[in-house]
């Protein structure tokens, strides 16, 4: 077996692919995508980090390819349904560089606290502006922390041991949760009006890309400090400058930006009360050599041995049972989709109901499919088949799951009922012929969907002309309707 290494990797996962007995490795690093597509070829395995990009075609070149393995967390750089539909199993590491982007977190908001970036500068420069450095102390302050995953947990952890007051929003996490940890769960709203500090914890998605611009920053206390480890894309920069220049706010901190590195024209990168790292959050000895022994060990695993460790694209379970229940795993993953884009609330408890004759197949590996299709809107690349379960007891989800004998109409048929405070969702579905899923019901209205492309749901009054009053709108828009199904 043969393993390229693309990207920089620590020195002590390279030794262990080095030692692996049946395994040979090359590491060939900044390699432009034309000579990573010449070679690939070559590979069994591929080990990279964020620079190298797993396209289309260089999956397409890819004949022997196998696996891809991500040394961190972030995966927006690797084509995953292309790599799924050739059999290419990805995986990442996560975990493995979350304590190390809390503590950056902290160290930028007591750095910003204390302008030590600009004391540094000034008295290199010769200076000695100790009266115009003034600072500010962060006991007592009231913190922020946008995002309660295993990241921000640590975080406010931190900033409670500075004995700050420490309030968090996740829209995903119920209450409950947060306050068992021993945390105020406060609304979005809320924090930008009470917070001192705000710190962001969650990944880059359609809900959170600007979710910090114009609107938001207005909403916050003047003088407030805003820190960003997360993502680039999640506060707006050109928002941010103008606030930072009018003294809405005192100072940001940034570790991410929406172009990296940004150009030399971003307007945040002239201001005093700016400071700025470039992508540091995982970059510690201590992270590095995690992530690369995780990931040298996790490839290895699979190549040799056939075992799949924090794989996104593949649950743990062996090759035949895999090629037996892969249409229920799509099935089961849109549907929990589904659910996460039904709730207007957090999530307390989900519920699968197997009902037909699923041929003594174990189904646990559907419900965890379902699980990770649930949670992927809301964390994106820090779920998968092997945590999905962990993350969903974490966030206060109880799960439960069960079967019956017989299914009406189907030969088998999933159910899956996800229950708020207030609120209850039912989405039930099947496998048509052999392997194509259909969702079949929706709360109370029974109806045939293919949980594939973008869909519009809609609720219209059942009278004569609504459908072709829908169908009008969406033609006067240039919008497409490949398929529609009706529920009474």
């Amino acid at each position: 077996m043969k393993v390229l290494v693309s990207d920089k990797l620590g020195d002590a996962g390279v030794k262990l692919f080095e030692e692996a007995q049946g395994i040979s490795v090359d590491v060939k690093t900044g390699l432009a995508p034309e000579e990573l597509e010449a070679i690939i070829g070559e590979y069994d395995g591929l080990v990279i980090r964020s620079a190298t990009k797993v396209t289309t075609k260089i999956l397409a070149a890819a004949k022997r390819l196998k696996v891809v393995g991500r040394a961190g967390t972030g995966l927006d750089n690797v084509d995953i349904p292309e790599a799924t539909k050739r059999g290419v199993v990805v995986m990442n590491t996560p975990g493995g560089n979350t304590v190390t982007t809390a503590e950056h977190a902290i160290a930028l908001m007591l750095a910003l606290s204390r302008k030590i970036p600009q004391g540094t500068s000034t008295m290199k420069a010769g200076a000695w502006e100790k009266k115009k450095l003034e600072g500010r102390e962060i006991f007592n302050k009231v913190y922020g922390v946008v995002g309660f995953g295993n990241i921000g947990k640590i975080v406010a952890d931190r900033g409670k041991g500075l004995r700050m007051q420490v309030i968090v929003h996740d829209p995903f996490i119920s209450p409950e949760v947060v306050e068992k940890a021993g945390f105020e769960s406060v609304s979005f709203d809320e924090m930008l009006a009470r917070a001192d500090y705000i710190t962001i914890h969650v990944p880059k998605t359609k809900e959170t890309a600007d979710l910090f611009n114009k609107d938001s920053i207005a909403k916050m206390k003047t003088g407030a400090m805003l820190i960003n480890c997360a993502r680039g894309g999640i506060v707006n920069e050109a928002d941010l400058a103008a606030a930072l220049k009018s003294g809405k706010l005192a100072g940001a901190a940034l570790d991410v930006f929406a172009t990296e590195p940004p150009p030399a024209d971003n307007p945040l990168l002239g201001l005093d009360n700016l400071i700025c790292t470039p992508h540091l959050g995982a970059s510690t000895a201590e992270a590095q050599t995690n992530v690369a022994v995780a990931v040298a060990d996790q490839i290895i695993d699979y190549l040799l041995n056939g075992t799949i460790r924090n794989a996104v694209n593949a649950p743990s379970v062996a090759g035949e049972v895999l090629k037996k229940i892969k249409p229920m795993l799509i099935l089961g993953e849109r549907m929990g989709c589904l659910q996460a884009q039904l709730a207007t609330e957090p999530v307390s408890a989900i519920s699968v109901e197997y009902a037909g004759d699923f041929k003594d197949l174990d189904l646990a590996p559907v419900t965890t499919a379902l699980l990770k299709g649930f949670l992927e809107p809301a964390l994106k690349d820090d779920v998968n088949y092997v945590n999905a379960n962990v993350i969903a007891k974490e966030r206060g989800i109880t799960v439960s799951e069960s079967r019956v004998g017989d299914a009406p109409v189907y030969s088998h048929l999933i159910t899956v009922c996800a229950a708020g405070a207030n609120t209850k969702h039912t989405v039930s579905g099947t496998i048509v012929g052999k392997a194509e899923p259909k969702i079949v019901a929706i709360d109370s209205f029974r109806m045939e969907m293919v949980p594939q492309g973008h869909i519009l749901l809609v609720h219209n009054e059942d009278k004569p002309g609504a459908i072709g009053a829908i169908a009008t709108v969406l033609g006067d828009a240039n919008i497409n309707i490949a398929r529609m199904s009706v529920g009474q």
